[in-house]
C-alpha cells in the first residue's frame, strides 16, 4: 500500500451490502457496509499506518541533523588531524632529538585534545597546562645538557616559570583561545546528536487506544459510509491530530530553545576563538613557543639560575649537533575558513527550517497526507457525514485539549517518554549556554543510536578519568556526549549496586512528575 489514505477499489461492492448500523463502537451507526470484524481490522490498520506515518514524518529531519552531525565532527576532527600531521612533518627537521625524543609528549597532547572532543570528562585546561610543564621540563634540560638537573629542580623551575614565561604568552593565549573553541564545538556537536535522538525517541512512542480510534474515524468510517471518494474536513483532521500529537507539542518550547541555543554556538565559530584558526594551528603555536624559549635561553637560564639556584655540572658528553639547532617556526598554515563559513550557513538555514517542527506536524500531516491539500469544506467528510465542519481548531499542547470534540485526551496524564526528551532538551539547552558563555560543562550520556565519522578513538575510564579537575573530585565521573564512546562503568563493588540505585532514582522521578502534572 502506498499511502494510509488510499482509496479502495472494491468500496462500490460494499456499499451494495449496506445495513444497520447498530453493531458499530467507532463509527456512526448509520447505514454502513462495515461488519464489527472489518471495523476492528480498519482501527488496527489505522493504527499501524499512522505510526509509520509519523516514523516517516520525522525521518527528514533526523537525517537533517544526522548529515549536520557528520558534516561538522568530519570537519572538526579533520582540523586537529590536519594540525597534527604538519607538527610530525615539520618538527622532525626543525628541532631534532627534542622532537624524535619526546614524540610521545606531543602524541599525548592531541590524543587528549581529541578525547576531550569526543565527550571525555577531561579537564582541558588542566591538560594544556601539563602539556607545557613536560614540554618546559625537557626543552630546558636539553638546551643545558652541561648541567646535572634533578627532579627537584625542575620543579623549582616550574614554580617560577610564570614570573619569566619561558614560552612567552603562547600558553595563556593558546589555553583561553582553545578551551572555548574546544567547548564550543563538541556542546554544538553534541547539540546535534541530542537532537536527532529525540527526534527518534518520540516518534517511537506508541498510539493510545483513544488516538486509535479518533484516526479510525476520521480516515476509514467514510469507506463504511459508503463515501470512500470524500477527502475528510481539513479542520476536522486538525483538531484529531492536535489531540494525537498533543504530548509532542509540548516539545515545542524547549526544541525551540535548543535551535536557538545552537545556532548562538555556531556563531562562536568564529571572531577571536575562531575554530579553524585555533584548532587547525596548534602546532604553530607549540612551535613559536619552542622557537621563543630557544632564542631566549641564556636570558631564561639566568633567571632560573637566580631562583634555584646554580645546578652541578655534569659529567655526560652533550649532543653538538642539536645543541646548536635552532627551530624556526613551523608554516602557519591557516585554513581560509570558507569550508566552515559555508558548513555554519548551511547549518543556520537547516536549523531554522525546523524550529517549528513540533507545533506544524498536525498541519503538515493532513494537508499531505490526509486531506491532500484544500478540499471543499462544504462536501468534505466532518466525522458524520459529507458536509462543513464546524467546531473551532484546538490549540497546541496537551492542556489545550481539555475540551477537543475529537479526541478523549487525559491532560493530567502526560506521556513519560516524551516528558524524559523535554528534559534531555533543556539539559541540552543549559551545556550551549554554558558553551556560548566559554563555560566548561561535564557531559553525561544523552543519547545512544546516533553514530559518529567513525573517525574519534575509544576512551576507557581508567584513561579519560585521569586528569579529572582538582576541583571536580566530588563530582560522578562521566563520558559522553558524542555516541560510540565506550567504557563509562564504575570500578569495584560499587558498580554492582548501581543499576538498582538508578532504577529507585528513576521510579522516584517518574512518580514526581506525574504528581505534579495533576
Amino acid at each position: 500500500m502506498h499511502g494510509i489514505w488510499k482509496i479502495r477499489e472494491n468500496s462500490s461492492r460494499w456499499s451494495r451490502k449496506q445495513k444497520a448500523g447498530e453493531h458499530l463502537r467507532i463509527c456512526p451507526q448509520g447505514y454502513t457496509c462495515c461488519t464489527s470484524e472489518m471495523e476492528e481490522n480498519f482501527a488496527n490498520k489505522s493504527r499501524s499506518e499512522f505510526e509509520g506515518m509519523m516514523k516517516e514524518a520525522s525521518r527528514s529531519v533526523q537525517v537533517t541533523l544526522t548529515s549536520q552531525y557528520k558534516n561538522f565532527d568530519g570537519y572538526f576532527q579533520d582540523l586537529l588531524n590536519k594540525s597534527e600531521k604538519a607538527l610530525y612533518d615539520t618538527f622532525p627537521s626543525m628541532y631534532g632529538e627534542l622532537y624524535t625524543q619526546n614524540i610521545k609528549l606531543f602524541k599525548d597532547l592531541f590524543s587528549e585534545l581529541r578525547r576531550y572532543y569526543r565527550g571525555s570528562n577531561i579537564n582541558l585546561e588542566e591538560a594544556l597546562n601539563e602539556f607545557w610543564t613536560r614540554l618546559l621540563e625537557r626543552l630546558f634540560k636539553q638546551l643545558n645538557p652541561q648541567y646535572h638537573i634533578t627532579d627537584e629542580y625542575l620543579d623549582c623551575m616550574v614554580k617560577h616559570s610564570e614570573q619569566h614565561k619561558p614560552f612567552g604568552e603562547v600558553p595563556r593565549d593558546l589555553k583561553l583561545k582553545a578551551t572555548k573553541a574546544f567547548i564550543a564545538v563538541r556542546s554544538y556537536v553534541q547539540g546535534l546528536s541530542v537532537g536527532s535522538d529525540v527526534i527518534k525517541k518520540v516518534s517511537q512512542v506508541s498510539l493510545g487506544h483513544e488516538c486509535t480510534r479518533a484516526i479510525m474515524k476520521l480516515v476509514y468510517c467514510p469507506h463504511c459510509r459508503g463515501m470512500s471518494s470524500v477527502k475528510p474536513c481539513n479542520n476536522y483532521c486538525r483538531n484529531v491530530m492536535k489531540g494525537c500529537l498533543a504530548n509532542q507539542a509540548d516539545l515545542d518550547t524547549e526544541w525551540r530553545n535548543l535551535i536557538d541555543s545552537m545556532l548562538l554556538v555556531a556563531d562562536r565559530f568564529d571572531g577571536p576563538s575562531n575554530v579553524d584558526t585555533v584548532i587547525g594551528t596548534i602546532h604553530t603555536r607549540i612551535s613559536e613557543a619552542i622557537s621563543n624559549m630557544q632564542e631566549n635561553k641564556d636570558s631564561i637560564t639566568a633567571k632560573v639560575f637566580q631562583g634555584c639556584g646554580n645546578p652541578k655540572i655534569s659529567t655526560k658528553a652533550s649532543s653538538g649537533e642539536d645543541k646548536k639547532r635552532r627551530g624556526k617556526t613551523a608554516p602557519d598554515d591557516k585554513p581560509s575558513g570558507l569550508g566552515l563559513e559555508k558548513l555554519v550557513s548551511d547549518a543556520k538555514g537547516k536549523l531554522r527550517d525546523i524550529k517549528d517542527y513540533w507545533v506544524t506536524l498536525p498541519s503538515v500531516l493532513c494537508n499531505e497526507r490526509i486531506t491532500a491539500g484544500s478540499v471543499n469544506e462544504d462536501r468534505c467528510w466532518n466525522g458524520m457525514t459529507k458536509g462543513r465542519y464546524l467546531p473551532e481548531v484546538m490549540g497546541d499542547g496537551l492542556a489545550n485539549q481539555i475540551n477537543n470534540p475529537e479526541v478523549e485526551v487525559d491532560i493530567t496524564k502526560p506521556d513519560m517518554t516524551i516528558r524524559q526528551q523535554i528534559m534531555q532538551l533543556k539539559i541540552m539547552t543549559n551545556r550551549l549556554r554554558n558553551a556560548y558563555n566559554g563555560n566548561d560543562v561535564d557531559f553525561q550520556d544523552a543519547s545512544d543510536d546516533m553514530s559518529g565519522s567513525g573517525s574519534g578513538d575509544g576512551c576507557p575510564d581508567e584513561v579519560c578519568g585521569k586528569r579529572l579537575s582538582k576541583s571536580s573530585s566530588t563530582r560522578q565521573p562521566g563520558t559522553h556526549a558524542i555516541p560510540n564512546q565506550s567504557g563509562r562503568g564504575v570500578n569495584g563493588a560499587s558498580s554492582k549496586s548501581l543499576p538498582s540505585s538508578f532504577l529507585i532514582f528513576l521510579s522516584m522521578a517518574v512518580m514526581a512528575m506525574q504528581y505534579l502534572w495533576r
